[in-house]
């Protein structure tokens, strides 16, 4: 039986107004023949259509693919797709089929390679936090080392669009709250499942992270991510509460189930040398939110638009194939914007352009993920179980990515 897909006349009335918000973008254009193809929504699920347009941008014509997501239907949310370990990749479309979600984008800026600290091990982690489920999975990298182009003046690592108790969307900042507490006293914490410390601090890795080693977490600066490796490190495994391992070098393999392994580099190493095993040890930690939502969902990335306007300094020159999410209507309306990679439309938008286009979608607030050979857009087709992809990556095929964001229905 084929369902009929209706709009309420709020949506309808947006989708007419869509192409005037458009065609007014600075230096974004409708081209060709996009008008009538940019008003033909097609349906993925109650609350969830799919539709494709080309626009032309500095870099000439390029093709948008966009999932409109209505967060007021109570059927309809947002979701972290990622491969069941923070320091592992998988592609999107795989993600998503995994874990049952109608369509998606891929998430945020990851450790993609390792090439100025030759022998360590790529870890394939995600830049800024993550919560899944209400699960907190990590914290932020140090921002000299964060992969990805340069963040806009005013942000930082810690920036993410999240969804709280509330169904709907926003951006904020999550801060690590962390300490550890034993017989000679309390640290803070610098670090959850990071694949990067700051110099002379302690952080934690549990069973959330993966099997792959941690040495990277001790290298880089905190003004150079290429800087050499830290010699000067401990670690140490504390399980119910107590110190059952140490070692003075970075480990690898899976962290148990209720077990923390604490890794310290230069004056954080020291502290931790005082430990021994036996030595009683309360490890805490968590995201703190600056506008205090708890988050069920959060994904990491950097701010472009805030009130509807683009934020200060965006780059206007370098083009790219983009991926990039707008909240419009309060929170209650999302949209997936991704680029095509194909060989036509490889120029892509500048980071400013994107903004521009987010905000003629009605975004008030935007939201850059990772881009170039990353950015993918699936949806499931009508009567699938499974999602396809509906952008040309770049790469010429998917690329395994840290995470992403899923929209799920029932």
């Amino acid at each position: 039986m084929t369902r009929r897909h209706q709009w309420s006349g709020a949506r309808r009335r947006s989708a007419a107004t869509l192409l005037t918000a458009l065609g007014s973008l600075a230096g974004v254009t409708l081209a060709g023949a996009a008008p009538a193809g940019a008003a033909n929504w097609t349906p993925v699920a109650p609350g969830v259509t799919y539709r494709q347009y080309d626009v032309s941008a500095a870099a000439g014509v390029t093709r948008v693919h966009v999932l409109d997501v209505d967060l007021t239907n109570s059927q309809v949310r947002l979701g972290l797709l990622y491969p069941g370990k923070v320091a592992s990749r998988a592609s999107l479309s795989s993600m998503a089929d995994a874990q049952r979600a109608v369509g998606g984008v891929n998430g945020d800026f990851f450790n993609v390679s390792e090439t100025q600290h030759p022998g360590v091990p790529v870890t394939g982690a995600s830049v800024g936090p993550a919560i899944a489920n209400g699960h907190e999975l990590k914290a932020a990298v140090p921002g000299a080392q964060r992969f990805g182009p340069a963040l806009p003046p005013g942000t930082d690592t810690r920036a993410v669009l999240g969804v709280g108790a509330d169904g709907r969307a926003r951006l904020d900042t999550l801060t690590l709250d962390g300490t550890v507490t034993a017989a000679p006293g309390r640290l803070r914490l610098a670090g959850l499942n990071q694949y990067a410390l700051p110099e002379n601090s302690v952080g934690a890795f549990t069973a959330d992270w993966g099997s792959v080693s941690r040495k990277r977490a001790t290298c880089g600066t905190d003004t150079s991510r290429g800087a050499p490796c830290s010699t000067r490190t401990y670690e140490v495994t504390v399980g119910e509460d107590r110190v059952v391992a140490v070692s003075t070098t970075p480990g690898s393999g899976a962290v148990a189930a209720g077990t923390t392994v604490l890794v310290g580099r230069e004056a954080g190493a020291e502290q931790l040398r005082l430990l021994r095993v036996g030595d009683r040890v309360t490890v805490r930690h968590g995201l703190t939110s600056a506008s205090g939502t708890a988050y069920r969902f959060a994904i990491g990335g950097h701010p472009l638009l805030r009130g509807g306007q683009p934020l200060a300094g965006l780059d206007t020159r370098t083009s790219s194939v983009r991926t990039a999410v707008g909240v419009a209507d309060g929170g209650g309306r999302v949209v997936l914007f991704a680029l095509d990679g194909g060989a036509a439309y490889r120029g892509g938008m500048t980071i400013a352009e994107v903004a521009a286009a987010l905000k003629g979608l009605g975004a008030t607030e935007g939201f850059a993920l990772d881009g170039g050979g990353s950015s993918t857009l699936v949806s499931r087709p009508t009567g699938s179980t499974r999602v396809a992809v509906r952008n040309h990556p770049s790469d010429g095929g998917e690329r395994s990515v840290a995470n992403g964001v899923g929209v799920f229905t029932p």
